[in-house]
């Protein structure tokens, strides 16, 4: 287990990251943590007292990585920008299980099956854990059909989303 404090970040204008909370990893602790490895990996530890697991490092050039900090992790430390942190992390050798029932919709489109297959393995995370984070069925439903819907027009997961979002701005104004 590695164990360092960092400051909580937040991007400015970073194409598709932007506006995410995150902490930087620097390519010496990645390298402590899981050696040699350029691409990204899972975590597991504690963000000062809160527990986390499977959470994915994204490699952001020259052995760096980051951390993001999803709303349910900031809830969990009670911090956001700004403020200090003290991490413990260690390798996180356990596989995430995609959604069963979006795989299972997914298979009754082989277009986007096929398109789906294409993407990196965290791009199909993204997918499957956004639907999982919906509070109720329904949502979760709706979720499901908006992400088989984006695939079979080859959208990745950020894509789908600027084009919900701006399918709501053109509905509502």
């Amino acid at each position: 287990m590695i164990k360092f404090t960092t400051t909580i970040l937040q991007f400015a204008k970073q194409g598709e990251k932007t506006g995410w909370t995150y902490i930087s990893i620097p390519a010496d602790i990645a390298g402590k943590i899981h050696s040699g490895d350029k691409k990204g990996f899972r975590v597991k530890g504690k963000l000062d007292d809160f527990a986390i697991s499977g959470i994915s490092l994204l490699p952001m050039g020259g052995g760096d990585f980051i951390m993001p900090l999803n709303a349910a992790i900031r809830k969990g430390i009670g911090k956001r920008k700004g403020a200090m942190l003290t991490v413990q992390l260690t390798h996180d050798k356990t596989t995430y299980q995609l959604n069963v029932e979006f795989m299972e919709c997914l298979e009754d489109d082989p277009d986007a099956l096929a398109f789906f297959k294409t993407q990196s393995r965290s791009m199909q995370n993204y997918f499957s854990k956004w639907i999982e984070a919906a509070k109720t069925d329904v949502t979760k439903t709706k979720r499901i059909a908006m992400a088989v819907s984006a695939l079979s027009q080859k959208l990745i997961y950020a894509e789908m989303l600027w084009k919900q979002k701006k399918d709501k701005e053109d509905l509502f104004g």
